[in-house]
């Protein structure tokens, strides 16, 4: 063979060598291309799923911060209403007292001695502190005669058959029935009319 042909020839295995070469550096590239393709989809994936599982953790803090906020709103209001009405089982023992001042006061008659009407002026005058008490701590009475009769402040225990009044009207209290400022904690033991 003839030197041009012998470079020709070294020239086309170089470059037949450098194009197989180029063609490995380019087989590794995109080897090492898909590679990190895979990684970065990978890390991707990661990063939605820590994403998600970002949000799902702020929400339930959320959620705790909310619950939290709703229990302490419930907790002051059983407080209010505990201490609202924390006087009911003491004003519930107290009402039997003042209902037997009521019935003394009723037993009164007009012609007494003077040691007598002191008697029933002490007796006036207990009454009338106690039901001041009362007062100052938010108690009032149910009286309703003349009125429609209300199942959430009365319980009828008689009836009667007045023409001349309306069905379901209170003809007469025979207890009277208490509320602690909006809460009843004795309704009035009434007759109704029933026509």
């Amino acid at each position: 063979m003839s030197k041009k042909a012998k470079e020709v020839k070294t020239e086309e295995t170089l470059t037949e060598n450098t194009t197989k070469e180029r063609q490995q550096e380019e087989a590794v590239k995109d080897d090492t291309k898909l590679q990190l393709n895979i990684k970065i989809d990978e890390l991707n994936a990661k990063i939605i799923n820590m994403n998600k599982e970002k949000d799902e953790l702020i929400n339930k803090i959320k959620l705790a911060q909310a619950d939290l906020v709703n229990y302490r709103v419930r907790k002051d209001e059983e407080t209010a209403n505990q201490l609202k009405y924390a006087n009911k089982d003491l004003i519930l023992e107290i009402l039997p007292i003042v209902d037997n001042f009521e019935r003394a006061i009723g037993s009164e008659k007009e012609d007494v001695t003077d040691e007598t009407k002191k008697y029933y002026d002490g007796i006036h005058m207990i009454y009338n502190g106690l039901k001041d008490t009362l007062k100052k701590f938010g108690v009032e009475e149910i009286n309703r005669v003349g009125e429609i009769f209300d199942p959430n402040q009365e319980q009828a225990i008689l009836t009667g058959n007045e023409e001349d009044k309306e069905d379901e009207v209170v003809l007469e209290v025979f207890q009277k029935g208490y509320k602690l400022k909006d809460r009843v904690i004795r309704p009035a033991s009434v007759k109704i009319n029933q026509k």
